[in-house]
This record gives structure tokens, C-alpha cells and sequence, in this order.
């Protein structure tokens, strides 16, 4: 068993669950300071999320509506994750998906989301603006990057101010809601979510775009491990100089590997404005954003990783409120343990190391084991030589005495 420790695979899905592990054991901790009952605690955020169902339920709602509200909430923060995870795999930190997401939101909401179109023409439109958006946005950062060697931490950053300031001009001027100080809500031709929808004896929210978010996990990672391009990218991540030494254009690639990353940011633009909400907050930049980034990192920037570990972020934020009411407790303890788990995430490092030693340590007694039996079983053959030798020379002793 510890011989597979050493293993990348094996440690590619024992360091995230390891780290998960230990993040809730230390959530529980904080929890018993606070004199609650960690069990209840984590199974009321299972409830207030629609994984576990409730005591009871308001009007037309029940364990469904939970369960696809939290599909809609996780949309947008799978398609975030998966832009940080590309950008990583190239080598570079895309910290800018908050901005991309913003502006993605913004153009497809003036452009779109304010028309008269229908729905078969406004929600795919909206969801191809929101590509290019974020694809131009991240290839810019990419284009910085290549051109001027600027630091796409810092490019990054600062588009994000600037998309926030500048967006939040544009909606307080000429698209401000009165009442909800919001910008004014986007048509349900363009809402990417089916708000309200009756089905049976239920109004739920329904996300039109999960499906398309669970494809491109197997499209990201079908990119990334069986094309050239994917070989490119993690190349260049690997060691930009090497890859020049092959022939690969490195430039080029990171302006590819940005634009794709901002290309998905785009998506969970679209999906969080024009889906999740219906509007956009002025000054505000998505927290998804920059959650997604620790979200990438506990996934191993690896898209299959990411589908779970999104999922698990998305459901301690959902039930934070449920659990805030039910248990007691203020729902920002949700954010800390999702702090933790992200914490110990960050620190995989550490946990593969920890992992290589003990399978150095195994492999090494292993290596003992072998050379102790091959002593022994070589002292044993020599006894035995020297046993039939004296049993050879007493047999000669005698036959010369006969003689």
C-alpha cells in the first residue's frame, strides 16, 4: 500500500481528500469552541444545500427546488474553475476571472439581455457573446504577457479594477433599477436560468447551462490530455525554455491558453448574470471569481478534480443560510470552513511529500527485507557446502583406513 504513495495518480486524488479531511476535522474543532454539535452543523448544511431533506418547506418548494438551486449556484463556479485550471497548466495565474466574468456579464446584458429577441435567438447569443468577451479579455492579459512580458498577476488585477469602475459607471448612469440600486433586470428571453418554473407542485430555478458545463469538463479534458495543443500548454507550464528548445511557440500558446481561460470565464459571466442573478451589483467584483481559484488548486487544476471539488465549495456556500438559521450559528463559519479546507488545499505540497517519504521509507525497508533474506539463504548454502565437505573428507578418512 505505501509503495503506491509515491504514485502521481494515486496522489492526485489522496492529497484533495486528505486535505478535505482534515479541513472538516479542524471545522469541527472551531465548531465545539462554539459549544455546537459539528454532526448537526454539517448536516444541516447538507440540508440547506438539497442534498439531505428538510424538517419542511415553505409553499411549492420542497427537496428538488434545494437540489436546483444549488446546480444553479455550482454553474458558473464550475466553469470559473475550470478557467483558472487551463491558465495553470500553462504556466500562468489567471487572478483576472473576476473582471472576465463582469465584462462577459455586462456586454451580453446590453447587448441581449435589453433586447426583444426570442428565446431561441437570445439565450445562445448570450452565450456566445460571453465567449468572446472573456476570450478577448484573457487574450489580452495573454498578449501583455507575451509582447511586454507584464505580469499577468498585475494585468489581471488591474483590468479587474478597471472593468469594475468603468461597468459600474456605465449602470449607475443609464441602467440603474431605483429600487433594488441594481442594474435593471435582463429579459427572461435571455435568462440562462428558467426562473420559477412549475413543474408539478414545484417553482424551481432551472439552470439551462449545467449540461454544457459538465461537457466541457470532458472537452477541457480531453484538450488538455490527447491534443497537441494540450501538450503544448503543459509544456510551456512545465518549462517555458525546454518548450522553446522543441520548436513550440511560446508566445503564441500563452496568448491561446489566456484566451481560452477568459473564453470560460466568459461562460460563468453569462451564467452568473444573466443565469444565477438577473442583474449586476455596481462596484462589486463576483466572489466566484476569486473562490475559483482555490477551487482549481483543491481539484489539482485537473477538470475531472475540479467537477467534485466545486461542487463541494458550492454546497457549504448554498446551505451556509439554512445552517445559520437551524443550527444557531452565523453563516460566515461556513466561509471559514470552506477558508480551511482551501488552506490545507493550498498546502498539497507538503501532503505529497509527506506521501513520497512514506513510500521512500516502505520501499527501503522492502529493499532491507530482500538483502537480510539473500544474506541468509547464502549463509545457509555455504553451511551446507562446508557440511558436505567434512561428510566427504570423514567418508575418505575411513575408506583409506579400510585400505
Amino acid at each position: 500500500m505505501r509503495n503506491k504513495l509515491k504514485n502521481s495518480k494515486v496522489q492526485a486524488i489522496m492529497v484533495p481528500i486528505i486535505a478535505i479531511i482534515v479541513s472538516l476535522l479542524v471545522g469541527a474543532v472551531v465548531l465545539l469552541c462554539l459549544g455546537k454539535n459539528p454532526i448537526s452543523v454539517y448536516y444541516n448544511i447538507l440540508q440547506g444545500a438539497g442534498i439531505l431533506p428538510k424538517p419542511s418547506y415553505a409553499g411549492y418548494k420542497g427537496l428538488i427546488t434545494d437540489f436546483f438551486s444549488l446546480l444553479n449556484m455550482w454553474t458558473p463556479m464550475l466553469f470559473a474553475s475550470l478557467a483558472v485550471a487551463v491558465a495553470l497548466k500553462a504556466g500562468l495565474f489567471n487572478i483576472g476571472v473576476a473582471g472576465q466574468m463582469l465584462t462577459a456579464g455586462f456586454v451580453s446584458t446590453i447587448v441581449v439581455g435589453y433586447s426583444s429577441l426570442g428565446d431561441f435567438i437570445a439565450k445562445p447569443l448570450v452565450i456566445l457573446i460571453g465567449i468572446l468577451t472573456g476570450a478577448l479579455v484573457g487574450g489580452l492579459i495573454g498578449w501583455l504577457k507575451h509582447r511586454y512580458n507584464i505580469n499577468e498577476v498585475v494585468s489581471s488585477i488591474m483590468i479587474n479594477y478597471i472593468a469594475q469602475y468603468v461597468i459600474s459607471f456605465f449602470i449607475t448612469m443609464y441602467y440603474i433599477n431605483p429600487v433594488s440600486r441594481q442594474s435593471n433586470p435582463v429579459s427572461q428571453a435571455a435568462r440562462l436560468t428558467l426562473v420559477d418554473m412549475k413543474v408539478g407542485n414545484y417553482k424551481m430555478d432551472i439552470p439551462l447551462s449545467i449540461i454544457l458545463a459538465i461537457i466541457l469538463v470532458f472537452v477541457v479534458r480531453f484538450l488538455l490530455n490527447r491534443t497537441k495543443v494540450g501538450f503544448e500548454l503543459k509544456a510551456i507550464g512545465e518549462s517555458k525554455n525546454a518548450a522553446k528548445y522543441a520548436g513550440m511557440n511560446v508566445g503564441k500558446n500563452m496568448v491561446l491558453a489566456m484566451a481560452i481561460s477568459g473564453a470560460l470565464a466568459g461562460l460563468a459571466g453569462v451564467t452568473y448574470y444573466l443565469g444565477y442573478f438577473g442583474s449586476i451589483q455596481p462596484k462589486v467584483l463576483p466572489s466566484i471569481g476569486f473562490d475559483s481559484i482555490a477551487v482549481a488548486l483543491l481539484g489539482n487544476s485537473n477538470p475531472v478534480g475540479i467537477l467534485f471539488s466545486s461542487l463541494l465549495i458550492s454546497i457549504i456556500n448554498k446551505g451556509s443560510t439554512y445552517m445559520s438559521s437551524a443550527a444557531g450559528v452565523e453563516a460566515e463559519i461556513a466561509s471559514v470552513i470552506t477558508g480551511i479546507i482551501l488552506l490545507f488545499s493550498a498546502c498539497s505540497f507538503y501532503i505529497r511529500h509527506k506521501m513520497d517519504r512514506l513510500g521512500s521509507k516502505s520501499e527501503e525497508k522492502k529493499s532491507e527485507t530482500l538483502t537480510e533474506t539473500k544474506d541468509k539463504s547464502s549463509s545457509i548454502h555455504k553451511d551446507g557446502k562446508q557440511e558436505e565437505k567434512k561428510i566427504e573428507s570423514t567418508e575418505t578418512k575411513e575408506d583409506n583406513k579400510w585400505n
